[in-house]
């Protein structure tokens, strides 16, 4: 899908032919639109290899005739997906006449980003936007990932059911993600800063500042709700162990309090002379020191707290 936009006196339009200072999204573009926007601007194909990668890290290229930057930004994903969120590579792409973004799935940055006040000839400026509202989206997911940490908590207290569990390994899975491509988006921020085309304006220099901190408080957050887990995954499995051996034990308990009589049991089902066989009352007798002997095996036990 191609989308041309413009900004009209700070408010942006949409457009049917690219025109100077516009804003051209390409959201996962076949080969023909591919082939359109090329006959109107050169794209670089190893631009667009990379893009492919869902894996691609962040990194930027500075050319005679463009400046590429990919970033990874957050996105959710729907019920369906093994993950509820991930992350995925969005490219950028400045020219003299034109900004291009481009990637191969639904963007959430990109959804914000048409909802915002921008000026698209300003095309660095709206790189910068671009990040600091990926930063922002991830410190959102975040949050909203800690109130489902809270809810599986609470689950878990109640009952530990596998879905629970599985629930808290998928949040952990994209924890790691989201530490993985924020500390690489630290880095391709820091080369930023050190570039003089994104800090000659002191606009842009503000942008830049707020997008570090952002940035690096979605990285503090990342690693706050990872140690949670890993300390709430080990928590629980000391609480599934505990619960274990506590069965275990009070299973092995019963079966030696209930080997007593069988053992009698077994003694007087031999074909030999035993005490009482010719006694009226040898059923009576045996059931008396079976039962004896069970209680006595029982205090036993209830005093050695085996119980």
């Amino acid at each position: 899908m191609i989308e041309i936009f413009k900004s009209f006196k700070g408010e942006l339009k949409q457009i049917k032919k690219p025109a100077r200072g516009s804003w051209i999204n390409l959201i996962s573009p076949t080969k023909k639109e591919l082939s359109k926007i090329s006959h109107i601007l050169e794209m670089p194909q190893d631009v667009i290899s990379s893009l492919k990668d869902m894996d691609e890290m962040p990194d930027m290229e500075m050319d005679e005739n463009f400046l590429f930057i990919i970033t990874r930004t957050p996105q959710k994903n729907s019920n369906s997906a093994k993950l509820e969120y991930s992350t995925i590579p969005l490219g950028i792409i400045i020219l003299d006449n034109y900004l291009i973004t481009l990637c191969f799935n639904e963007n959430d940055v990109i959804t914000q980003l048409k909802s915002k006040k921008i000026y698209t000839a300003k095309k660095i400026q709206t790189t910068l936007v671009m990040l600091l509202i990926s930063a922002r989206i991830y410190l959102k997911y975040l949050n909203d990932i800690n109130k489902k940490l809270h809810i599986l908590q609470g689950e878990l207290k109640k009952t530990t059911k596998n879905k629970d569990i599985f629930g808290l390994l998928n949040i952990q899975k994209s924890l790691v993600y989201f530490s993985t491509s924020l500390k690489s988006n630290q880095f391709l921020i820091d080369r930023l800063t050190k570039t003089k085309v994104f800090t000659q304006f002191e606009h842009d220099k503000d942008l830049l500042e707020d997008t570090t901190e952002e940035n690096k408080q979605a990285i503090e957050m990342t690693n706050i709700y990872t140690n949670i887990i890993t300390s709430m995954t080990d928590t629980f499995s000391s609480v599934i162990s505990n619960n274990l051996n506590t069965v275990m034990k009070l299973l092995t308990s019963i079966t030696l309090i209930l080997m007593l009589p069988t053992l009698v049991s077994s003694v007087y089902g031999m074909n030999i002379a035993l005490p009482f066989q010719n006694s009226p009352h040898a059923f009576l007798i045996t059931m008396g020191v079976s039962l004896a002997l069970s209680i006595m095996g029982v205090i036993i036990l209830w005093r050695k707290k085996l119980f």
